[in-house]
């Protein structure tokens, strides 16, 4: 078949950021963030002081979910992430720090500006899924969009 006429398969997420070792990578930067800024003591609070185990977890998760190896639900089963997250109390505050820590790392670890901007939107969207808490009014008048 000539050249113009093959159709590569699209690369997943996964392998545009760059596979098992940028998603590694990109999960460090991201928890190293939640435990380096004053600005996210409340979603770092929600976590257990060692953060090494929920480190693992997201990178098993973020595997199957960018496209790559299934890991996480090899290992646990199906992630039904908001229901693992509901004996956490996540508002609009916890939310936007944690999407704080994931902007931060997906500027230093992915290059790819429209695979970051791309992430970024999917990530948003999963962290206002895992909002379990309702707002007050006040709350409410401060919430920031996404």
């Amino acid at each position: 078949m000539p050249p113009e006429q093959r159709h590569e398969p699209t690369a997943t997420p996964y392998e545009r950021i760059g596979g098992e070792a940028a998603v590694r990578a990109l999960v460090r930067r991201f928890y190293n963030l939640m435990d380096e800024l004053p600005e996210a003591w409340g979603v770092r609070r929600l976590h257990a002081e060692d953060l090494g185990g929920s480190e693992e977890k997201l990178f098993l998760f973020l595997s199957g979910w960018l496209g790559g190896p299934n890991l996480y639900v090899e290992r646990f089963g199906p992630p039904f992430m908001r229901a693992r997250h509901l004996p956490f109390s996540i508002g609009v505050a916890e939310r936007d720090q944690w999407l704080l820590c994931m902007r931060l790392a997906l500027e230093e670890c992915v290059c790819d500006a429209a695979l970051r901007e791309s992430l970024y939107g999917a990530f948003a969207g999963l962290a206002n899924h895992m909002r379990n808490r309702a707002e007050t009014p006040a709350e409410q008048a401060g919430q920031q969009s996404l």
